[in-house]
């Protein structure tokens, strides 16, 4: 196994390129990680800031600086004895026109394309105008305003023809412009014109899918397109005749509503890609398209670059970017595994919900981090202190506080907007199974739509794994289960032998290949139905407490007790998974949930403030939810700008879908919040007043000893370590875009270099721990909780490594009182109590290697 040891996470684009990567690689080997991981580098949309749009697998990213930089970059890093690690894409790529060679052939040839069977299309969906035609919704109006508008153009280059919708550029099929042509004959008679106009209308139709035909086609169009460049070139009198007659179409409406609507895409109002929409997408961004990596030929084609950085040494590890979205993630691992190597580290962006374990059939080391990060996060949050919070949260908002219920509404909602088409597709396999069989072909259409939302909405994780042709497991068929179940309980007006019958075919008790086709399309919706309503929703509308409200998180349970940690990382210890507490994904960094999560300490001198602030500012013309968390955000990243918050709450508010949406935005709603946010902190008396609250309750001094709690869990459990770009200082980001804002690297150059920032000195000084004694944090090391005893025994989280070699001391809720001097801990080597060592209320976390406790 390579030794990956501990990682340093960076978002490449534009403004941080290969060559400003390779320019930290001594701060990073001073600072002691051994691997540079990095955010996906393969050839990205043009402007991309994140590299999750990948158009091209076959190159490296040219606004990265290309494979030039690159090869400058891995020479940087290996002269620092620093490795790489890469984030890849398997799910989907975007389409950006001509930038993604295989979408634009699909669209130019629809199932007829060499690329057809690459992208999770149904070509025969339910909405019957859309047989053999890919759904575009580009449009910014209904396509026939569009039409009549003139904003749609035929253009000529060449031999080629294309479509310009504003920024937006199709291809129009070569088959399709043989009346075009024809007309352009007539303007100019030429032989061979004529001769052109006939040979690209008996090109192949789309429809025909064979290898001949197919083969057929793409020759011939080719070699017809150049033909007609040449003769263009050739005789000006001809190519004039052309672009007269793509003038003419463009001045008449008609003709080119005609030529259109022979394409192999359909033109369309944005807004019917949530409910026609004839592809599979990442989430409900229409942009990304699906991939079918389960296809043999598509793996390979899509991972032949990376494979090749992993076989010559450049990358040691991989991080699979949204391994829930693969219709069979244990056979795309286990192939990506023999490709790889069993040296290559690999890890999965996997979110594990409540109780639910990564499965232990997958052959990686773990996960890229979210359970980790909820889990100790959770461990900072006193849960004596709910009732207080909640009590709190209740009297200022007026809000209910039963989140699996607001869950199950946004489920719902979800299901019936943006992820609507996902469910007709859905539905529509629904009705081909159920017509198969007699006892219940007699459901309609609404009733079995009903059912798959019930259920879909019922789940508590993400998504099954169950696959045609294999066993299925038993957690799966409990998880199932449970959802029917709870679907029975929500709706007794539905038939509840239609639900034990949708539960039947979920883990595959019934046979066939429709059955079969159902149970593996439904794990795809529900895992994207989940994240859009859970993350994307719920997290942004019940806001008791927001450092709960985390990726992977329960924004219900508020912390856990020392116990549940231990049991966790000791079930963790013999994998290798990645420890992170900040991502580009996070809802807010780990330093302001740190802040955060002493709020509850606090919870009188909390509800007074919020109380005093709110009347501060009289009527806010906002609903009460978003004022809570707009003061809970001021005061978890203070000092804000007024152009952050302002940001952040616009996202949050249109996140939370109530009063506005990206997708229907209510201006006057918009404009009170941003007027709100920048007239409290333009208010002076309320500035002062939260710099006093957080003077008076010294909630940012313990922020930060939450903060090193949380990072020498994370340099000491069992597992990788992985810092987010910038992290290693006190750092005070919200969600994205907000925590992808340019580093200060000087500063850490400098800091680091004086020993300065007591987290910096953390982080190097465990860091080096790692490098100079690998063996006290290797899988053999285990991971043994340490017996504590005393009154204050729930706050101090102790644990030893490497048999006793190495011992971990760790204190929480800071700003509770003193522990008490009897608590003690016992010395794993010599099984004597050892006190727990305490200054005033500055709770001293013990630990160190043998000899020098």
């Amino acid at each position: 196994m390579t030794d990956v040891r501990a990682t340093y996470r960076v978002q490449l684009h534009a403004g941080f390129t290969f060559d400003d990567a390779a320019a930290l690689a001594p701060y990073l080997a001073d600072l002691g990680v051994s691997h540079l991981y990095c955010s996906p580098y393969l050839q990205a949309a043009p402007g991309s800031t994140h590299g999750y749009d990948v158009v091209d697998h076959h190159r490296l990213n040219e606004e990265l600086g290309g494979a030039v930089a690159h090869a400058r970059m891995t020479a940087a890093l290996q002269a620092n004895g620093i490795g790489q690690v890469l984030d890849i894409v398997p799910n989907h790529m975007a389409v950006a026109g001509r930038a993604n060679a295989w979408w634009w052939d699909v669209l130019e040839n629809g199932p007829s394309s060499r690329y057809a069977t690459y992208f999770d299309i149904d070509w025969d969906p339910p909405e019957r105008k859309l047989i053999a035609q890919v759904l575009v919704p580009i449009l910014g109006d209904h396509y026939g305003r569009v039409l009549e508008n003139g904003e749609l153009e035929l253009l000529r280059d060449g031999g080629s023809f294309s479509v310009r919708y504003h920024e937006h550029e199709l291809p129009i099929s070569p088959r399709t412009v043989d009346d075009l042509l024809a007309r352009a004959e007539e303007r100019v008679p030429s032989d061979e014109l004529a001769s052109l106009a006939t040979a690209f209308g008996r090109l192949p139709h789309a429809l025909l899918t064979d290898r001949d035909s197919v083969l057929e086609r793409h020759r011939d169009k080719e070699v017809l397109r150049q033909r007609l460049a040449e003769l263009c070139a050739a005789d000006l009198t001809i190519g004039s005749a052309i672009d007269e007659e793509v003038k003419a179409v463009n001045d008449d409406l008609e003709v080119l509503d005609v030529l259109l609507e022979r394409q192999n895409y359909r033109l369309a109002f944005w807004r019917t890609a949530g409910r026609e929409l004839d592809y599979r997408r990442f989430f409900d961004i229409t942009t990304l398209v699906a991939v079918r990596t389960e296809d043999e030929e598509v793996f390979a084609d899509t991972h032949e670059l990376v494979l090749q950085l992993v076989a010559d040494g450049t990358v040691d590890g991989l991080r699979v970017d949204h391994v829930d979205g693969l219709r069979d993630p244990l056979a795309y691992l286990e192939r990506l595994r023999a490709a790889a190597g069993p040296s290559t580290y690999l890890t999965v962006e996997k979110i594990l919900e409540g109780d639910e374990r990564l499965r232990t059939s997958w052959p990686v080391e773990g996960t890229s981090g979210y359970d980790f990060l909820v889990q100790v996060n959770a461990l900072l949050h006193d849960p004596s202190r709910e009732q207080a919070m909640t009590d709190v949260y209740a009297r200022f908002t007026g809000a209910a506080t039963d989140v699996e219920e607001l869950a199950r509404g946004a489920k719902l909602e979800i299901m019936r907007t943006v992820l609507a088409a996902d469910v007709e597709r859905l539905t529509a396999q629904f009705a081909v199974v159920a017509e198969g069989h007699r006892r219940y072909r007699d459901y309609t259409r609404g009733d079995l739509r009903d059912a798959l939302r019930e259920v879909i909405a019922a789940f508590d994780v993400y998504r099954t794994y169950v696959v045609g042709g294999s066993t299925v497991d038993g957690e799966d068929v409990e998880i199932v289960s449970r959802a029917v179940e709870r679907a029975v309980e929500a709706r007794p007006d539905l038939d509840r032998e239609l639900f034990g019958f949708l539960g039947d075919l979920l883990v595959l008790r019934y046979e066939g290949a429709a059955e079969v086709e159902l149970a593996e399309r439904f794990q795809q919706v529900s895992a994207p139905v989940m994240a859009k309503a859970v993350e994307d929703t719920v997290f942004y509308r019940y806001v008791r407490l927001v450092s709960l409200n985390e990726v992977g998180g329960e924004p219900a349970r508020f912390g856990c007790s020392v116990a549940a940690f231990h049991e966790r990382r000791t079930a963790d210890a013999e994998g290798r998974p990645m420890l992170a507490t900040s991502t580009h994904d996070t809802k807010r960094s780990e330093d302001v949930r740190a802040r955060l999560a002493a709020l509850p300490e606090i919870g009188d001198a909390w509800g007074e403030a919020v109380d005093r602030w709110s009347a501060m500012h009289g009527d806010s013309g906002i609903d009460r939810d978003t004022e809570y968390l707009l003061y809970q955000t001021i005061v978890g990243a203070w000092p804000l700008p007024a152009d952050r918050l302002a940001a952040y709450l616009e996202k949050a508010t249109k996140e939370a879908k109530l009063h506005t949406s990206w997708i229907d935005a209510v201006p006057e709603y918009d404009e009170a919040v941003a007027d709100f946010a920048a007239r409290v902190l333009a208010n002076d008396a309320f500035v002062a007043d939260v710099e006093s609250f957080l003077e008076a309750t010294r909630l940012v001094a313990a922020g930060e000893w939450n903060s090193l709690v949380q990072t020498t869990l994370k340099l000491t459990c069992p597992g990788v370590p992985d810092l987010y770009q910038g992290t290693e200082l006190w750092e005070l980001s919200l969600v994205d875009p907000d925590n992808r804002r340019p580093v200060d690297y000087d500063l850490r150059r400098r800091l680091l270099a004086e020993g300065g920032s007591p987290k910096l000195r953390l982080i190097r000084t465990l860091l080096h721990l790692r490098r100079e004694r690998p063996e006290l944090f290797d899988v053999d090391a285990g991971y043994e909780p340490l017996p504590v005893d005393g009154p204050d025994a729930d706050r101090i989280v102790a644990f030893s490594r490497a048999g006793g070699a190495l011992v971990v001391v760790a204190c929480r809720f800071p700003l509770s009182d003193p522990v008490d001097g009897s608590t003690t801990y016992a010395d794993v080597l010599s099984g004597r109590p050892v006190a727990v060592l305490v200054d005033g209320k500055d709770v001293l976390g013990v630990g160190g290697v043998e000899g020098a406790r």
